[in-house]
């Protein structure tokens, strides 16, 4: 697949195909670049551009009543309106299959078909990760990795190439009071009480593994007053007090229901990356997601952390649970308006037959083309693979990276 960066000129053809040729000269005024354009006679007809029309013609100049017409007037508006919305996902594409480029079709449980290529991965296994296991079983942990069946999980937990080993920890047990339809997780109505002894037990596990980031997440509790949060908040500042604050903290945390002061709590912990995944486009959140969760409760949670000093927000959305391209485009950019500075976008994977289908299998050069947009958006970072998870470690890498710099930027400020 080729993959391209929207040329500026197209936009420009699209946003003056009602107007008259003599506005071309005027656009090209205005938007540097805008060079040889020429349209055809007719209303909406092509437009070549530059050397791919070598054999056009200038423009002619337009007198000074074209210029200033409302047509042309109106051209130039919708010209600037365009540029500043910023590119949509099939400009990243190119030739006319656009569908067959994106994706292929998702067989139904029953269908003995195997899956594409670019989603399998090897049995897990290793010194590195029956060592993990090994201690998360004696400290009576709980990692979403297992209960979410993450497929990254081998690779994670046995390192390897140079990486470091991570195990993502889950707070607050291993039942949740949601039931959302994409989520391996056991759901309880009424879970088991909070264990008191878990912050002090995680602490103390993480500390003696003597790790540089940690990512912590947690079952949704309704069933508790705050959610959980002063629970989650308790075992962040635990586990920079024992690292000494060197440690790096990831916190994917749930919507607590929208509550402010829940919200704050965790967002003034001492934490250094919040995140809380929208999951979804904003159309398919009452279909994907439990209905206690919705679009815009998540994106005030995300805006809320950051209002409440955050250094870095994240969020993470799901393909193919039936979206449509333009709304995907339309999710990184409402993140971005909510001040998220990292995302990541992943391929839906089936838990087991209980659970949603998946539509189709996004292909790697689509995620690759998501990915360019994401950072023409302007995100900080952006991780887009059809088996990046939120908490995947390519961005674990990154945000050390990023975090240790802000600190010495900080720390040098401050000298």
């Amino acid at each position: 697949m080729m993959l391209r960066i929207p040329l500026v000129p197209q936009l420009v053809a699209e946003a003056i195909s009602t107007a008259r040729a003599g506005a071309l000269a005027c656009a090209s005024s205005i938007v540097p670049g805008v060079q040889s354009l020429t349209t055809s006679s007719s209303v909406g007809g092509g437009c070549a551009v530059g050397a791919a029309a070598p054999a056009a013609r200038a423009p002619a100049q337009p007198s000074t009543s074209e210029s200033s017409s409302p047509a042309v007037i109106d051209a130039v508006e919708t010209l600037r309106k365009r540029l500043a919305q910023g590119p949509n996902f099939s400009e990243f594409i190119t030739g006319d299959d656009i569908k067959t480029k994106y994706s292929v079709e998702a067989p139904s449980w029953k269908e003995k078909k195997r899956k594409p290529e670019w989603m399998k991965r090897s049995v897990p296994g290793g010194d590195k990760y029956t060592q993990i296991k090994s201690k998360l079983r004696e400290l009576k942990l709980h990692t979403v990795c297992e209960e979410a069946r993450c497929p990254n999980i081998g690779e994670c937990w046995g390192g390897g190439d140079g990486h470091t080993a991570t195990a993502t920890i889950m707070l607050m047990g291993d039942t949740c009071t949601r039931g959302c339809r994409f989520c391996a997780v056991k759901t309880s109505k009424a879970p088991p009480p909070l264990d008191a002894s878990e912050p002090e037990n995680v602490s103390n596990a993480i500390a003696a593994w003597g790790l540089d980031y940690v990512v912590l997440t947690s079952v949704d509790r309704d069933d508790l007053p705050d959610g959980g949060a002063a629970h989650i908040a308790e075992t962040i500042r635990l586990l920079k007090q024992r690292t000494g604050g060197k440690l790096l903290v990831e916190a994917l945390v749930p919507d607590f229901q929208g509550d402010a002061q829940s919200i704050q709590t965790v967002a003034t912990s001492g934490l250094d990356v919040f995140a809380h995944n929208i999951e979804t486009v904003e159309r398919l959140q009452g279909v994907v997601r439990d209905r206690r969760a919705n679009w815009s409760q998540s994106l005030g949670v995300l805006r809320a952390a950051k209002e409440h000093g955050v250094r870095v927000t994240k969020s993470s959305v799901m393909l193919g649970c039936g979206e449509q391209q333009e709304e995907v485009v339309a999710a990184m950019r409402a993140l971005r308006d909510a001040g998220v500075d990292v995302v990541t976008l992943g391929q839906y994977m089936r838990p087991t037959k209980k659970h949603m289908a998946v539509s189709e299998f996004v292909t790697p050069a689509a995620f690759e083309a998501y990915g360019k947009v994401a950072e023409e958006m302007g995100f900080l970072y952006v991780a887009s693979g059809p088996m990046v998870r939120s908490s995947y470690r390519a961005g674990e890498f990154y945000l050390t990276n990023v975090l240790r710099g802000q600190q010495q930027q900080q720390q040098a400020a401050t000298a």
